[in-house]
């Protein structure tokens, strides 16, 4: 298990001592998962792992993981050095740093050590790169070790067209559409600036993995996980791929505006943006009330939902006339309180400050460590907080004594330069 002992609940009555912190063993304590992945769809997935107890096992390369650079902004280091970027720290907690150069075959027969009572190996390597080193799963992995779970993250997969091609998350979104509904018909297709492929492989391959645990349970049997980038930036094309399955026309940016349902956007009001739904009729004819617009749902333009988004814009021209004095937090507000969605359209500053995230511990904390918590809520098990995220090679030779290895062997493989201790 981490190194890191877990941080004792909080008396009754008293605050914890920080925030979104583990408050118990987790819903996956005793799960052993090698972590060869690096940059973000895998290291988001075995975070979520650690979160909920995993002791996962980051193993990186002599270079470290890059996106340990990828900044600014940085922490600030030992004595005044530069510590690693938040594109690092927010995705690697509660996880344990071991550097080893798996070039080297003695690199490798450490990863093998580690392999032997683990659950889970999960890397995101060019598809080949295992089969060359002599670690590839059909040939190797579920030989030895039956029951492990190998989930590989790549690009595109090993085969097809484009098996074996790197991909990285704007490439994706490109590839696969998804840039292509994004943005309005003024700016074209436009890149979502949060890089929703690499979070939704990380999720998937979570998935994939508690399911390949699950079937275990009954076999007893591991298996391979093939997930891409591509197949699941696809998988995030709801409703427009639906659509055009269904009609053959191929789907265009439409900015804020839901392509399926009206009004279901941002409207303009004296205070700023904001964002009101209304999925169905009784939700358009309550929000019409509100507005002291009862004629508008007879209104032949406005009956139903297909009226509403052919007849969008005369629509939204109504409601924002109505909207242009009001203030738009208040009346977001009375609205929910009567039972309708909408929402204030906050910048990332303001979202992080609301009284509703620290209630729900969405911003984490420990020890000057500040990052996104996690959103599963279990009742009996609850994830959270254990260790910020490692420094380099921070519990490599911690790691390599509980699997066995003397002081010797390990200052020999630090002498060896198979153990890296310092980042090349």
């Amino acid at each position: 298990m981490p190194d890191t002992p877990l941080p004792p609940a909080a008396p009754t009555g008293q605050g914890p001592a920080g925030q979104g912190l583990a408050r118990s063993p987790g819903a996956l304590a005793g799960l052993k998962v090698v972590d060869l992945t690096r940059v973000l769809g895998g290291p988001y997935g075995t975070m979520i792992l650690a979160d909920h107890g995993a002791e996962v096992i980051k193993i990186e390369p002599p270079q470290g993981d890059e996106v340990r650079e990828w900044g600014p902004p940085f922490q600030p280091g030992p004595e005044g050095e530069r510590g690693d970027a938040s594109y690092f720290i927010g995705v690697n907690r509660n996880k344990q740093s071991l550097a080893l150069d798996l070039g080297q075959q003695a690199g490798r027969d450490v990863l093998l050590r580690l392999l032997e009572d683990a659950d889970v190996l999960i890397e995101n390597y060019k598809p080949g790169a295992m089969e060359k080193w002599g670690l590839g799963y059909e040939a190797v992995l579920r030989h030895r070790f039956p029951g492990l779970v190998h989930c590989r993250v790549s690009g595109f997969g090993a085969d097809g067209p484009r098996g074996g091609l790197p991909g990285y998350d704007a490439i994706i979104q490109a590839m696969v559409g998804l840039m292509s509904i994004n943005g309005t018909p003024d700016s074209g297709p436009t890149r979502m600036a949060t890089p929703i492929v690499d979070l939704a492989t990380g999720l998937y391959s979570v998935i994939g993995i508690l399911m390949a645990l699950q079937e275990r349970a009954r076999s007893g049997q591991g298996q391979f996980l093939d997930m891409t980038l591509h197949d699941c930036g696809m998988a995030l094309l709801h409703p427009h791929a639906a659509n055009f399955l269904l009609n053959g026309k191929r789907p265009q940016p439409t900015g804020n505006p839901h392509p399926n349902i009206s009004p279901y956007s941002a409207f303009r009001t004296a205070t700023g943006q904001i964002f009101v739904a209304c999925g169905n009729d009784p939700a358009f004819r309550k929000l019409c009330a509100f507005l002291e617009l009862p004629e508008l749902p007879d209104d032949p333009r406005f009956r139903s939902n297909g009226d509403r988004v052919t007849n969008r814009a005369a629509l939204t021209a109504i409601i924002e006339d109505k909207l242009a004095a009001v203030d738009g937090h208040a009346f977001c507000d009375r609205l929910l309180a009567i039972g309708l969605p909408a929402g204030p359209v906050l910048a990332v500053d303001e979202a992080l400050a609301e009284p509703h995230t620290a209630h729900r511990e969405m911003v984490t904390e420990l020890d000057g460590f500040r990052a996104l918590g996690t959103p599963i809520k279990l009742s009996r098990t609850p994830g959270g907080t254990r260790a910020p995220p490692p420094r380099f090679n921070q519990h490599g030779a911690e790691v390599l004594a509980r699997h066995g290895f003397t002081p010797e062997q390990i200052a020999a493989l630090e002498r060896d330069g198979v153990v890296v201790a310092q980042r090349r």
